[in-house]
């Protein structure tokens, strides 16, 4: 028998809401919330572990559900009421589910011999984060690394905005520190997005492994990148401002790196 919860004040459903609002809940529980079914099966693809589906009866049947997920999980059928509690957006298709963390630990990637790797250091909006992750799927790199992260990865407008790429792609989190003598042990070049001392993109070579490094719009990479990059690399402009949206910046370096490559 399927269990049902008709009240946004139940307890599962409140302890729900904390996971979509505080970045404490999840950490001090360990999972998180993933809202819609091509989400839902990313994550599965990604080798989340998932724990509980919600569902609403009206837009997702239990025999959808069980075609989604081959694997033993709690169902819980819910009202529209709390259903419209937990989720962000009107459009998905009645299905949330509670999922593990992972670690994101640097240690777990598995990298090939000649990766390609996006570092983001210190990148706040979990909108723009969303949006490389997106291009980072679309140009298939081998990891994406967060230096100093500003925001918990699992925070749902990452997973919202990254339309399921935050599952898509392999990830690590830690410090700039640590993340430098990483690339290092690994011999990967690293080319820092920065206007100081440095070359135009398209003119470095970028078929071996190497590491593309972006920080904030507002102050740019930190001086360790700039101090330890292999090169610095910088975007021509040829209109009044010096910089452009982050995102759409790591998407030409990232196609300029894949264009070296032949795809």
């Amino acid at each position: 028998m399927t269990k049902q919860i008709t009240s946004i004040q139940n307890p599962l459903i409140k302890s729900l809401v904390l996971l979509q609002e505080k970045a404490k809940a999840r950490k001090q529980s360990g999972t998180f919330l993933i809202e819609g079914k091509r989400e839902i099966e990313l994550a599965i693809k990604g080798n989340y572990q998932l724990e509980t589906i919600l569902f609403l009866p009206e837009l997702i049947t239990e025999n959808e559900i069980n075609k989604l997920v081959k694997s033993k999980v709690e169902l819980i059928e819910i009202t529209k009421e709390v259903y419209q509690k937990l989720a962000y957006r009107d459009t998905t298709e009645g299905i949330l589910a509670v999922a593990k963390t992972k670690t994101l630990s640097l240690n777990d990637l598995k990298l090939p011999e000649n990766a390609l790797i996006l570092v983001m250091e210190s990148i706040e909006k979990p909108g723009n984060i969303g949006a490389m992750l997106r291009t980072c799927d679309a140009a298939n790199i081998d990891a994406v690394i967060i230096a100093n992260p500003k925001t918990d990865l699992y925070n749902p407008n990452i997973v919202r905005s990254s339309v399921g790429c935050l599952f898509t792609n392999q990830i690590a989190t830690d410090t700039t520190e640590n993340v430098i003598q990483f690339l290092k042990d690994k011999k990967i070049a690293i080319f820092g997005a920065t206007l100081q001392n440095s070359n135009f993109y398209h003119t470095q070579d970028y078929t071996t492994a190497s590491a593309l490094v972006v920080g904030t719009e507002a102050t740019g990479l930190t001086q360790a990148w700039r101090d330890n990059a292999t090169q610095n690399i910088i975007i021509p402009m040829q209109g009044e401002i010096d910089s452009m949206n982050v995102s759409v910046a790591s998407a030409i370096l990232l196609f300029e790196a894949k264009r070296q490559r032949g795809f």
